[in-house]
């Protein structure tokens, strides 16, 4: 359903740091905005890559088209011999500019070889961060001699192999800047080894120590869809970036609050709010109610819910529906025949409007207020390395609309709105007004604002 925008009143607009020659609106507040490029950034995918059938050019057209940033790999599947080697990241990095979340993947435990491959690309600006097992649970481990997770009764072969990945990267002189990510599904655990902290705090009461460093960031696979939370419905995306108890899918607070299958303590929900976070691992199967055209917008708002809501990266499954597997078929951005779904068209148009490679040393302030705002409508404040505002203002409402008024503290230079669902060009330029309404559906708005001084 697409959004109608309607403009209706007048009132005022101002910069950071810039004293306004109009009087403010009353309602209008000062609102710190966020890097556009620090947004975009957050935007990854999982792929599938040549040793499953998928040709190293196409990987780099769908890439390319949706302007990803970053790619969750790792060492499965990689050889000296191919067809996937270190250099198709190298070439993939190249053609896209994409980094690696570089991880031990499905029962890795070669933490050697994940140093030495993330090493190189480290040398080519390739490497964005490290993580661990990807979810131990239901891919066990054997590190040295021991196993752990799977169907075994105990993980600390797991926890020992999470803390020997971590204090390998943080004392090797190049790769100890780069942010460790934590295993997925810690909330899994059948015996407490403190898989739930990123440092086990003193008191814990777990098996392994007090001071056991195992990440910089927490890692969840919070599908949007969970068998706690199986229907359509209002803010579904919202809910599943959810960081405390309430939300009903595999999120933050039952793998690194309270977890979900022994219940053992982690952090408090204080705690949580603002523990470093990323998603490696999200999306949504397009099957019964979930149509394509659902699909594709859960995954563009899922983007930004995540991002609102604290975590610094969000990969979402899947790049291109697999071939080699069953089960797999329909959660891609495009189908297996390289054709874009919705999602990828959508994506494509949001990431083209904001589209932005500056840096932004400092984002300003805007004054801004959303009248009447209701539960199922989120704003998220971006500004371009150029100044320029970008105030993205989305709905998550399965039926009807919420209709708001955007109200500016100071009358801009010029105001231009974009739908993503209907192409990359303004659907409205309103001249001389600053207070605006929106009907606000089940999708992004995104309203640039220029004052007009650089």
């Amino acid at each position: 359903m697409t959004a109608s925008i309607r403009s209706v009143v007048s009132a005022c607009f101002a910069l950071a740091l810039v004293l306004p020659i109009w009087p403010r609106h009353s309602l209008a507040a000062p609102r710190v905005a966020v890097a556009t490029n620090d947004f975009l950034n957050s935007i990854g995918v999982v792929t599938t890559f040549p040793d499953r059938g998928q040709p190293l050019a196409r990987t780099i057209e769908m890439l390319r088209y949706c302007r990803f940033r970053w790619v969750r790999a790792g060492i499965e599947g990689l050889s000296d011999d191919g067809p996937t080697t270190i250099q198709t990241f190298l070439d993939l990095h190249r053609e896209t500019g994409v980094r690696f979340g570089w991880g031990l993947v499905s029962g890795g435990s070669d933490v050697k070889k994940l140093l030495e491959t993330g090493k190189v690309l480290a040398e080519a600006g390739a490497l964005l961060a490290f993580e661990g097992n990807n979810e131990p649970n239901n891919w066990g481990v054997t590190y040295q001699g021991e196993k752990g997770g799977g169907r075994e009764p105990s993980w600390m072969a797991v926890a020992k192999l999470q803390r020997d990945l971590y204090q390998a990267v943080k004392r090797d002189p190049v790769l100890a800047k780069y942010p460790v990510w934590s295993i997925s599904e810690p909330g899994a655990q059948r015996d407490n080894a403190g898989l739930q902290f990123l440092t086990i705090p003193p008191g814990a009461q777990t098996l392994m120590p007090d001071g056991t460093k195992y990440a910089d960031y927490a890692n969840v696979h919070n599908y949007i869809y969970h068998p706690h939370s199986p229907y359509l419905a209002d803010n579904k995306t919202w809910h599943a970036a959810d960081p405390t108890a309430a939300s009903k899918v595999d999120g933050l607070f039952g793998n690194f609050g309270v977890t979900w299958a022994r219940r053992f303590r982690g952090y408090t929900q204080e705690q949580l709010d603002t523990l470093p976070r990323v998603t490696t691992e999200s999306g949504a199967n397009i099957e019964g109610p979930v149509t394509e055209e659902i699909h594709g917008l859960n995954l563009m708002n899922f983007y930004l819910a995540q991002f609102k809501r604290g975590y610094a990266y969000t990969s979402v499954y899947l790049l291109r529906d697999r071939t080699d597997e069953d089960g797999n078929q329909s959660f891609g951005f495009f189908r297996a025949d390289y054709s874009p779904r919705k999602a990828a068209i959508y994506l494509h148009n949001f990431t083209t409007i904001l589209a932005d490679d500056g840096t932004l040393a400092k984002p300003g302030h805007l004054d801004f207020a959303i009248v009447n705002q209701p539960e199922t409508v989120h704003e998220l404040l971006l500004q371009r390395s150029e100044t320029t505002f970008q105030l993205i203002v989305w709905g998550e409402r399965l039926r009807g609309q919420d209709r708001v008024t955007v109200q500016l503290g100071v009358t801009p230079a010029s105001v231009r709105i974009y739908d993503p669902t209907i192409g990359i060009e303004p659907v409205r330029t309103p001249t001389n007004v600053s207070s605006f309404e929106l009907a606000l559906s089940d999708h992004p708005i995104v309203i640039a604002i220029s004052s007009g001084r650089q």
